[in-house]
């Protein structure tokens, strides 16, 4: 059995909540999670990778479950949601690290190896797009922009928390385990995220990263770090053509394609998706 630790640390501009495991000498491993789950959405990983000698630090992202939640929209912008992992890495003492991220953890991760190119020695992301070519290619496949609306809807103020917290979070009880195969995500399962999303704020903090996305960023450079996209082809919300071109802005690059799986790739597919992490951390 793997021992997790958990710890608070104070970062420029938020308060990180943390687990950790593995061996303290291993390589470093960041691993960022998505909406609408928390450090928790990596629980079939952690003990794998720490076992297989990585040393893992899997954070609540800035205004998820126990970490703070900074006012504002622009609290939530993409640079800062970088910047938050580079800073993390700083204070652990890591100045280079692996990195893996989900969904937005995923849009993150592409974002720090791509800010951050001397810091990441290598990146995996699980069905996630990177954020420099979301909106060219919806503007050219109209059916991903179909799949997006929701994010639309959740920039209208107040309304989307009120629905989405309603009945102790039962639409998001629902969209998880109606856009996964079927007995992905257990009851007690669910009422651990549903126990995150109702923390004092949370939800709205949650929400604020999709509100930020309409906020300028910067052009974003090539990745350089080797990288590997994980892809369940069955997402509801994502095409796998995003895939292909978030590949295009990579250097070193390679799709592994997970047929049957859905956007919830790790839960799903736990013992493939650990195999392939493995061996392509190990790699470097």
């Amino acid at each position: 059995m793997v021992e997790t630790d958990f710890r608070t640390i104070d970062l420029p501009g938020a308060r990180i909540h943390l687990a950790e495991a593995g061996p303290a000498g291993g390589p470093p491993v960041i691993l960022l999670h998505g909406f609408p789950e928390f450090w928790y959405g990596w629980r079939h990983q952690i003990g794998p990778l720490a076992e297989a000698g990585f040393r893992l630090a899997v954070p609540d992202q800035r205004g998820y479950n126990l970490s703070s939640r900074p006012e504002g929209i622009a609290a939530y912008h993409l640079d800062r949601l970088a910047a938050d992992v580079a800073a993390l890495a700083d204070a652990l003492g890591h100045a280079r690290f692996r990195l893996i991220g989900h969904d937005w953890g995923g849009l993150v991760a592409w974002w720090v190896a791509s800010l951050y190119p001397d810091r990441v020695e290598r990146l995996a992301i699980l069905n996630a797009p990177h954020p420099g070519i979301v909106g060219p290619y919806a503007r050219r496949h109209p059916g991903q922009w179909l799949r997006s609306l929701y994010v639309a809807l959740f920039q209208i103020p107040r309304l989307p928390e009120r629905r989405l917290l309603a009945d102790d979070g039962a639409v998001l009880r629902r969209a998880l385990a109606d856009t996964a195969r079927p007995g992905t995500f257990t009851a007690a399962e669910l009422d651990r995220y549903a126990e995150a999303w109702a923390r004092p704020g949370a939800m709205t903090a949650m929400l604020n990263w999709y509100r930020a996305l309409r906020l300028p960023r910067r052009p974003a450079p090539r990745v350089r770090a080797p990288t590997l996209i994980l892809w369940g082809r069955r997402d509801h919300a994502l095409q796998s053509g995003l895939a292909e071109a978030s590949l295009a802005l990579c250097d070193r690059g390679r799709v592994q394609w997970f047929p049957g799986a859905t956007h919830w790739l790790q839960h799903e597919e736990p013992a493939a998706v650990n195999a392939a992490l493995i061996a392509f951390l190990r790699a470097g």
